[in-house]
C-alpha cells in the first residue's frame, strides 16, 4: 500500500515548482507510506509514490521497462493467478510490474482481471498518454483536480490542497447529501474544485492536447443460472470464500482481524486458523462503554476458544474526545458514521503488532445481508397485506412511542418502517438510515431549495440499472454508494493513518461474481438474511455467533450527549460556530440539541454529524489546523 499523487501538464514542461508540490503533497501522504519515497518524473509529468512495505518480497525497485512509467497503491490478490495465466516462464516481483507487463500485452482491457484493490496513474511516453484508474469497487481512495492546463491527482484530499491557486470553496450540495446519508456521495467531495473518480472508473489524458475522458470500464453484472439449486452451490460459496481469505492474507508472518463478533469476522477467523500461512493471529475488537452498544460476549465466544491474541479496545466519551480532530485530519471529509472514530482507535492499537488488517466489511453486500433488504421484502408484504387506514394508525402509534436512545430501539424501529412502507423501493431503502428527512434538511440548510433530493440520487441509479429483479438493483446502490462511499473511506483513511493495509476478502471481485451467479430467491429467503453464507461456514463458526442478531458498530450518541458529550457537543454546537460556516441556520440546529437533551426527540445522528462538520470546518477551511494535528503523535 501507498499514497500516490501526480502532477500532469499537457503540452508543458516539468518545473521546479511542480516537482515541490509533488513532494509536498507525498509529504501529507506520508502516513500511507512511512517506508519510503519514490519521485519519478518525465517530459510532462512527476509521479510520487510513498511506500508502504509489507512482507520481505517489498521493494523499492520499479519494473525497468523504458517509457512507461507507474505510481501504485493496492493489493493485487490474483497476482499469482495472473501470472500463471499470462506470464508462466517469468516471475513477477511486484503489482507494479505485472500491470505494466499486462498494460504492454492488452492495453487497459486488462483491468477487467484484476481482483483486489488499487488506485494507480500509469503514463505511456511512446503514446504521450496517460491513463488515471481506480479498482473496480473503490476500495482505494483517488482524487483529482484541474488547475489552469495541469492535471493533479492524490491519494487524499489534503495532498491536493497543496495545488498553488485551489480554492477552498465548500460544494454545498455535497453537504445537503451528507445530512441525509452521514456521507458524501461518490464522485464528489466538500470542496467543488476537488473531485473524487469512482470506483470502476478511469481518467485518460492526451498529454499532447491536454483532451481527456471519463469510462467507466467496469460493471457489475447479474448473471444467475435458475437451475441451481441450495444443495449446487452451498459447497463451491464454501470453498470461493476459503480461496478469498487465503487471497487477502499477507504471504506470511503476524496478521490482523477487525473483529466485531459478527458472522462475517468470526467465519473469517475460523477459515484463517485452518489455513497454515498465518505464523501468528491477533485480533482487534470495540469494546464500546455503553450496555446496549457492548458486542464482548460475542467477540469473547469466538476468539478465546481460537486462541488468537485477543485485544480489546474500549471506546468511551473520553475516548471519542481526544480523538476527534485527529481522526478528521486523517480522514479528510465530514463522515457521521458512528464507527469512524472507534475505527481509528482500534487501528492505533493495531499498529503495534501488525501491517495488514483484515476487515469482514462487504459481507453485508455481497451477500445481501444489509437489514435494509429484509425491510424491504417486509415492506412489500406490509403493504399488499394491511390497508391503508391500518398502516396510516400504525404510523400514528409508532409516533406516539416515548423517545429511547437505546440501540435499534422499538421506537426507531417502528418510525423507520412505518414511514418506509409508503415509499418507493429505492427511496425506502435510504429511508430506513436517513440522518434527517428532506424536510428538516431544508430547515437545516435554508439555501437549499434548489438542490436534488437525497432520494433521487437512488431513484436514478436504481432505474437505470438493467436487472429485473429490486434486489439486485439495491445491491449495486448499496455496493456503489453505502461500501465506496461510506464504508471504505471509514476502512481506507483510518487505518492508513496508522499506516496499516486493509484487506477486504468479502469484496473480492472473484468472490463477489461467484454469488451473482446465484438466484435471488437463495441469496434472500424472506426475513432470513445471509442464509447461504451460514450454511457455507456454518463449521467454522459456533452456534451462539450463527444465531446471533446482526448489530452493527455504533457509538451512542445520544446517549453521551445527555452527560458526558454535552460540554463538547454544547461547545462545538454554538451558534457562532454553526454560523462560521454559512451555510446552516444556528437557530434549527438550537432547535434539534433542545428537543434532544429534553427527551422530545432522539437527534443524536443528526446533532453528531452536525458536529463533525463544524469540527471538519474549522481543520479545513477555516484554517490549516489539519496539519498540526497530522504532526501530533498518536
Amino acid at each position: 500500500m501507498s499514497g500516490i499523487c501526480a502532477v500532469l501538464f499537457p503540452g508543458a514542461v516539468v518545473d521546479d515548482d511542480d516537482r515541490c508540490v509533488v513532494q509536498a503533497m507525498s509529504q501529507l501522504q506520508s502516513h500511507r507510506g512511512p517506508d519510503f519515497v519514490r519521485i519519478t518524473d518525465g517530459p510532462s509529468f512527476v509521479l510520487g509514490n510513498s511506500l508502504l512495505q509489507i512482507g520481505p518480497n517489498a521493494t523499492k525497485k520499479l519494473p525497468d521497462i523504458q517509457q512507461i512509467h507507474i505510481t501504485y497503491d493496492g493489493n493485487i490478490t490474483n497476482r499469482n493467478l495472473l501470472q500463471q495465466q499470462f506470464f508462466s516462464s517469468s516471475p513477477i516481483k511486484s503489482d507494479e510490474e505485472l500491470i505494466v507487463l499486462l498494460y504492454q500485452k492488452m492495453g487497459m482491457d486488462f483491468l477487467v482481471h484484476l481482483s483486489g484493490q488499487f488506485a494507480f496513474v500509469l503514463v505511456d511516453q511512446r503514446l504521450n498518454k496517460c491513463w488515471v484508474v481506480r479498482d473496480h469497487f473503490g476500495m482505494r481512495p483517488l482524487f483529482w483536480t484541474q488547475c489552469g492546463n495541469r492535471f493533479y491527482v492524490a491519494s487524499e484530499i489534503k495532498a491536493l490542497l497543496e495545488v498553488p491557486g485551489l480554492e477552498r470553496t465548500l460544494d454545498r450540495e455535497s453537504i445537503y447529501h451528507y445530512f441525509t446519508l452521514a456521507y458524501i456521495p461518490r464522485g464528489i467531495t466538500p470542496f467543488k474544485q476537488i473531485h473524487e473518480l469512482p470506483g470502476s472508473q478511469l481518467i485518460e489524458i492526451d498529454l499532447n492536447s491536454g483532451q481527456h475522458s471519463q469510462q467507466q470500464y467496469y460493471k457489475i453484472q447479474y448473471d444467475p443460472d435458475p437451475s441451481l439449486s441450495e444443495r449446487d452451490v452451498i459447497e463451491p460459496l464454501k470453498q470461493a470464500i476459503i480461496d478469498s481469505v487465503q487471497r487477502n492474507l499477507p504471504a506470511s508472518g503476524s496478521v490482523g482481524l477487525m473483529f466485531s463478533g459478527g458472522f462475517d469476522t468470526s467465519s473469517i477467523l475460523g477459515i484463517i486458523k485452518t489455513l497454515p500461512q498465518v505464523e501468528q493471529l491477533y485480533t482487534y475488537s470495540v469494546l464500546m462503554q455503553e450496555p446496549s452498544f457492548d458486542e464482548s460476549k460475542f467477540q469473547d465466544a469466538m476468539a478465546v476458544p481460537n486462541r488468537s491474541r485477543h485485544h480489546q479496545i474500549l471506546v468511551g466519551p473520553r475516548e471519542v474526545e481526544d480523538a476527534l480532530f485527529k481522526h478528521l485530519a486523517y480522514l479528510d471529509e465530514p463522515s457521521g458514521d458512528g464507527a469512524t472514530i472507534p475505527f481509528f482507535l482500534l487501528a492505533r492499537q493495531a499498529a503495534k503488532d501488525v501491517r495488514v488488517l483484515i476487515s469482514g466489511e462487504g459481507g453485508d453486500e455481497t451477500f445481501n445481508a444489509p437489514e435494509t433488504h429484509s425491510a424491504n421484502w417486509a415492506r412489500r408484504h406490509y403493504r399488499r397485506l394491511v390497508p391503508k387506514p391500518v398502516r396510516d394508525a400504525a404510523h400514528w402509534t409508532a409516533h406516539a412511542l416515548p423517545c429511547n436512545y437505546k440501540k435499534l430501539s422499538l421506537e426507531f424501529v417502528a418510525k423507520r418502517f412505518t414511514e418506509g412502507a409508503e415509499m418507493g423501493v429505492p427511496e425506502s431503502h435510504i429511508h430506513w438510515r436517513h440522518v434527517l428527512p428532506e424536510h428538516d434538511k431544508l430547515l437545516l440548510m435554508p439555501d437549499s431549495q434548489d438542490f436534488a433530493s437525497t432520494a433521487s440520487i437512488f431513484r436514478n441509479m436504481y432505474d437505470a440499472l438493467p436487472f429485473e429483479d429490486e434486489l439486485n438493483r439495491l445491491s449495486v446502490i448499496d455496493i456503489r454508494q453505502y461500501f465506496e462511499g461510506d464504508l471504505m473511506v471509514k476502512n481506507d483513511r483510518m487505518l492508513m493513518a496508522h499506516s496499516i493495509q486493509p484487506n477486504l476478502p468479502f469484496m473480492d471481485r472473484i468472490l463477489l461474481e461467484s454469488v451473482l451467479k446465484i438466484p435471488v430467491n437463495l441469496r434472500l429467503s424472506g426475513l432470513k438474511r445471509r442464509r447461504l453464507q451460514k450454511l457455507a461456514l456454518r463449521e467454522f463458526v459456533p452456534s451462539k455467533i450463527y444465531k446471533r442478531p446482526n448489530m452493527g458498530l455504533e457509538m451512542p450518541h445520544s446517549i453521551w450527549f445527555l452527560g458526558p458529550l454535552r460540554s463538547l457537543a454544547e461547545s462545538l454546537l454554538a451558534p457562532d460556530k454553526v454560523a462560521n460556516l454559512g451555510i446552516l441556520d444556528p437557530a434549527f440546529v438550537t432547535k434539534l440539541w433542545d428537543d434532544h437533551v429534553n427527551k422530545r426527540r432522539d437527534n443524536g445522528r443528526a446533532l453528531w454529524s452536525i458536529l463533525i462538520l463544524v469540527a471538519w470546518f474549522d481543520l479545513f477551511v477555516a484554517s490549516d489546523r489539519y496539519k498540526d494535528e497530522l504532526g501530533r503523535r498518536f
